[in-house]
């Protein structure tokens, strides 16, 4: 009985193991994901961190659009400042 009451006590005041909360994936992809990048002006004048290729799209007007790809924000293509 003695060794009962023992067995009870410990195990209530014994302490909890707290597992920390793992990262959502979304953050994990976004730090790998960057790797590699590049910093490019935007036509708007801000700075923009694009990590894909600069492209050349055709204009209707003739010419080309010269942008930035898979770039960080709202936009996954930026037009580039010249």
């Amino acid at each position: 009985m003695k060794l009962a009451t023992v067995l009870l006590l410990l195990s209530l005041s014994a302490p909890r193991i707290v597992v920390p909360p793992r990262l959502p994936v979304q953050t994990v992809q976004a730090q790998t994901a960057r790797k590699g990048g590049r910093w490019f002006l935007a036509e708007s004048g801000h700075a923009v961190y694009c990590y894909g290729p600069v492209r050349l799209l055709p204009q209707t007007q003739g010419g080309f659009l010269r942008v930035a790809t898979f770039c960080q924000g709202e936009r996954p293509m930026v037009p580039l400042k010249d």
